[in-house]
């Protein structure tokens, strides 16, 4: 069995390879439903940033052959304002890639790829596209393009000019793959490709992200990124534990503290509110 280097990792260190540009294009292709030829990939906010061996959070800004710009980014813990996030990365890139003076009509399509390792928002779904439409408040019609607009944009839909967002809710996969992209979502959770996997770029993933074909220097670097997320892991389960175990050690105590203070509404004296409560003289006096 191949044993083949999580996705993530491939993100930050082999998929900005041009002759690695296939497996992002394969992914990308099934996600979308049409075909994607990426020409280069640029740097995004994450890209200029200190190297993180722990690999929270990795993304890619791409360019494609249809002059379109896809961010993907792919993030393992749990952040409230990620939704706020997709929206600054967009805005950011929309913005870093029109130059100052050129039209507004210059401003290239983007979509944003989002692949989170953890529950984001409320939904049953694993995989949600967002779009932009303008609806008729009174008609409830769509408010489409004019045809001078069409033949200008090169677009049919007013929707095509906005970002396009997509969420792909890893943990939320029940693993049973009925079509392309989810034998990929199959591949991003359980970092394997199985047998009769047919996705466009699989094949790709099978031949190049082998960790047995890594340069001994990368499989160094890329055992010591598990070896920080098994510590890493360790250390969550250490302080969820310690903190549960503080929780109820505090939920007692301030259970304690509210019997003192009826007892002592009561007129009991200090000392039998101690005896009965476990507290010392000076802890009750201070109540």
């Amino acid at each position: 069995m191949k044993h083949l280097i999580r996705f993530d990792w491939a993100m930050k260190k082999l998929l900005r390879d041009k002759a690695n540009y296939a497996v992002l294009e394969g992914f990308l292709s099934e996600l979308f439903k049409f075909d994607i030829t990426i020409l280069q990939i640029g740097e995004s906010e994450g890209n200029q940033q200190v190297f993180n061996d722990k690999f929270n959070r990795v993304d890619i800004l791409a360019h494609t052959s249809a002059g379109e710009i896809v961010l993907v980014e792919l993030q393992t813990d749990s952040e409230l304002d990620y939704f706020h996030r997709m929206l600054y990365g967009v805005s950011k890139s929309i913005v870093e890639n029109i130059k100052i003076g050129e039209q507004y009509g210059k401003i290239k399509k983007m979509y944003s790829v989002n692949i989170v390792y953890f529950q984001l928002g409320q939904g049953s779904d694993y995989v949600y596209h967002g779009k932009t439409e303008f609806r008729g408040l009174h008609t409830n019609d769509l408010l489409g393009l004019s045809n001078s607009q069409k033949e200008r944009y090169k677009v049919e839909n007013t929707f095509e000019i906005y970002p396009e967002f997509y969420i792909l809710k890893i943990n939320e996969f029940n693993d049973i793959a009925k079509d392309g992209l989810d034998e990929w979502i199959y591949f991003f959770k359980n970092n394997e490709v199985k047998e009769g996997f047919k996705a466009k770029g699989l094949d790709v993933v099978q031949q190049k992200l082998i960790v047995e074909g890594m340069s001994q220097e990368d499989r160094n670097a890329y055992n010591a990124f598990w070896e920080n997320k098994r510590y890493e892991s360790s250390m969550l389960d250490g302080a969820l534990s310690e903190g549960i175990t503080k929780g109820k050690h505090e939920g007692r105590r301030e259970a304690t503290l509210k019997v003192a203070k009826n007892m002592l509404s009561l007129g009991m004296t200090l000392e039998q509110i101690a005896t009965a409560t476990g507290l010392t003289l000076d802890e009750v006096k201070k109540l």
